[in-house]
């Protein structure tokens, strides 16, 4: 037999295959590369989490009922504030991922090993005092959202969310669950608000002008508030806590990067632009105004129909308790790590500063007199005054060599990092100048 022959019978025998207990051979099916995708798409979903937790962190009340008065008031003109703080977040998200995946201690940890004690402690400190900001619009928004779909009192529906939540901290296994239910709560929310943007009908040509880059008259604090809830500076620095606690390695950074971080901060901006539309096509077509969700939802129903409101405000629901969740979650974990009680959420000194923060968020709700849609704006902006140091600190970590290894920064990663940083100065700015006067 001539060694050709025997290739050609070698490479039949591989293409065939015998049947076992025969001598017979059947041809390949070739279900080997389905079963490769299958295997590759199951991967994915496995590496999906702490994105995503981000995302439906900054994706809350505060975002939504700033969406809609940038809707109502200034129609698509304020899309492009969405796509530019988007990726913004993006940088700044996978610095967080990075510095995680490359050192064997947590953020603030690292920062009071390289940085000194105080500016960690300070950099705790500061993302608790921010959540605890967060707290209100999300306690505020979950009863407005509960009390729109099923009637009752918004602060009865607001007790009953926190308590839940509580009880949900206290569970064995919290991370799973606080993961699972999130990215759940996140496939509801896309398809809400993506049927609500439908519904109304948009010039997509018109919405495609909002990337143009404009500055409508008197929108200053308005941008402020865009900017702070989805460029969540202090959402980012949460993120390498959340891929520690999945136990991500360094070999599944590329991996983690598309299946999780890239999709899981694009999804909250293109849900914030589909709910800017929604309220913009829905005031165009009736000529009236939207400052709350109950109002949003009254004129999308001449426009879409009673579904309509229904949809929106299950998306809001799940954006206020979603946001909840993944607020208070990072709230607690940062200020028990910056005071030496550590960051793991099975520790109780962790799941109590949880509840600090939901408490926080409840107390003022009941306390307060003022209209509540105005104390979620007022709430979200001010995150911005704690962010520049939180921007600060983790450029500087992600571009020390000592501390990084070969996931370093690369020039352009610092270069989106400062503009990020003049970004969030710029809005502090414009922010301050507006309180004062």
């Amino acid at each position: 037999m001539t060694n050709s022959t025997a290739r050609s019978k070698k490479s039949a025998h591989h293409a065939t295959g015998s049947v076992a207990g025969t001598g017979e051979t059947m041809p390949d099916t070739g279900d080997r590369a389905p079963r490769t995708r299958r295997s590759r798409l199951l991967g994915a979903l496995a590496l999906m989490g702490p994105g995503f937790i981000v995302g439906a962190w900054q994706f809350g009340p505060g975002n939504l009922t700033s969406a809609v008065q940038a809707g109502s008031l200034h129609s698509y003109d304020l899309i492009w504030v969405i796509a530019v703080s988007t990726i913004l977040m993006l940088g700044f998200t996978d610095m967080s991922v990075r510095i995680a995946i490359a050192s064997d201690r947590s953020l603030i940890q690292m920062i009071k090993k390289h940085l000194g004690k105080v500016t960690g402690l300070a950099a705790g400190i500061g993302v608790f005092l921010i959540t605890l900001m967060f707290s209100v619009g999300n306690a505020v928004g979950s009863g407005l959202g509960l009390s729109f779909l099923f009637g009752g009192s918004p602060t009865v529906w607001t007790l009953v969310c926190t308590a839940v939540v509580a009880g949900v901290v206290w569970a064995p296994n919290y991370y799973k669950i606080f993961e699972r239910g999130l990215l759940a709560l996140i496939a509801l929310m896309s398809v809400g608000f993506a049927l609500s943007a439908v519904l109304t009908k948009p010039d997509w040509v018109e919405v495609a002008d909002g990337f143009v880059p404009s500055l409508p008259a008197e929108a200053g604090l308005l941008v402020v508030a865009l900017v702070g809830t989805n460029f969540s500076i202090n959402a980012a620095f949460y993120t390498g806590y959340a891929s520690r606690e999945r136990g991500l390695r360094a070999d599944q950074y590329k991996a983690t990067t598309l299946a999780d971080t890239i999709p899981g901060i694009v999804a909250p901006g293109v849900m914030t632009i589909l709910v800017i539309v929604a309220a913009a096509t829905a005031l165009q077509a009736t000529g009236g105004t939207a400052a709350t969700l109950a109002d949003l939802g009254k004129v999308l129903e001449p426009v879409a129909g009673p579904i309509g409101a229904t949809v929106f405000a299950l998306g809001f629901t799940g954006a206020a308790f979603s946001s909840m969740i993944a607020n208070a979650t990072a709230g607690g974990t940062l200020l028990s790590d910056a005071v030496g009680w550590g960051n793991k959420l099975d520790r109780h000194r962790v799941k109590a500063m949880i509840c600090v923060v939901l408490a926080f968020g409840v107390a003022v709700t009941l306390i307060s007199q003022g209209a509540p849609i105005q104390l979620i704006i007022t709430a979200q902006a001010l995150t911005v005054i704690v962010a520049p140091l939180l921007g600060i600190l983790l450029l500087i970590m992600a571009t020390r060599r000592e501390v990084m290894g070969i996931h370093v920064n690369r020039w352009w990663q610092t270069v989106l990092g400062l503009l990020g940083l003049a970004a969030i100065l710029a809005t502090c700015y414009r922010l301050l100048t507006a309180l004062i006067g």
